[in-house]
């Protein structure tokens, strides 16, 4: 691992907590199809010294699995793929949203089996809903 190169992003590109870069080429493989390849750079506040590389592929596979995971739930429940919104900073404002809105979400939770059945019932019953967040 080259520390110089962390070194200079720290200092010279003004990112202060960069402590180690890394660099994960990644061979995906599906049946029937050629096998694709991918070239993806992290950057981390870890120090190289003390983590080693499996246990920064694992960090980087947990923080994909919660990506993944909250993309999902997004797009499901707030079908966030099908809006298309243009200019003035919708697009942005419309993540924002769909964020607070899973958030608010999921501190109601309880014993609900699904986010849905928590959306389903704040419709139904938005006194309850504001109840449960605190509100008179």
């Amino acid at each position: 691992m080259r520390r110089w190169a962390a070194d200079r992003v720290r200092e010279e590109l003004g990112i202060p907590g960069c402590r180690s870069l890394l660099r994960l080429d990644k061979e995906i493989r599906r049946k029937g199809e050629l096998p694709v390849f991918e070239t993806r750079y992290y950057m981390s506040s870890l120090d190289p010294q003390e983590v080693s590389a499996a246990q920064f592929q694992d960090l980087i596979l947990r923080h994909w699995e919660v990506e993944n995971c909250l993309h999902l739930q997004k797009d499901r429940e707030y079908e966030e793929d099908k809006h298309v919104v243009k200019g003035n900073g919708w697009g942005q404002t419309w993540t924002v949203l769909t964020n607070i809105a899973v958030s608010l979400t999921r501190l109601m939770w309880q014993g609900e089996r699904t986010l849905r059945e928590i959306r389903e019932q704040c419709h139904a019953n938005p006194r309850k809903t504001a109840k449960k967040l605190g509100f008179a």
